[in-house]
């Protein structure tokens, strides 16, 4: 069976480290990931206790450059689907700012985004 949302972004954030991963929904296999423990980004950062938005779009930056390897970036002409509102409820609120860092690195970058249920959410930056 073949998935319409073939590629999805997946966020894990906690208070020292980001992690993006874009998952091939077909057969569970992550395509790509980037990440702030992964000591060339880590060290290109000054993330003390926290990581910012700074550190977010760094991450997306890297993310983007890896679909691109891989040829990825269009996500196979479907896109690359994100929830934003799913993942900004899984992080809670104050996370809102990073979520939206790493999705317009990944924008700014030539990645085909996909968002989705965003139609009914006014806070979402209109581009």
């Amino acid at each position: 069976m073949t998935v319409l949302k073939r590629y999805v972004l997946r966020l894990f954030i906690s208070l020292k480290y980001i992690t993006a991963n874009v998952v091939d929904r077909n057969n569970g296999r992550v395509v790509a990931t980037a990440s702030t423990v992964e000591h060339a980004i880590k060290n290109s950062l000054e993330c003390g206790r926290s990581c910012n938005a700074k550190a977010a779009t760094t991450v997306g930056e890297v993310l983007a450059m890896r679909l691109k390897v891989e040829d990825l970036e269009q996500g196979q002409g479907r896109g690359i689907h994100v929830d934003v509102n799913k993942e900004v409820e899984k992080k809670g609120f104050k996370n809102k700012t990073k979520v939206w860092a790493v999705v317009n690195a990944l924008k700014n970058n030539g990645v085909k985004v996909i968002l989705e249920n965003d139609e009914d959410n006014p806070s979402r930056p209109s581009y």
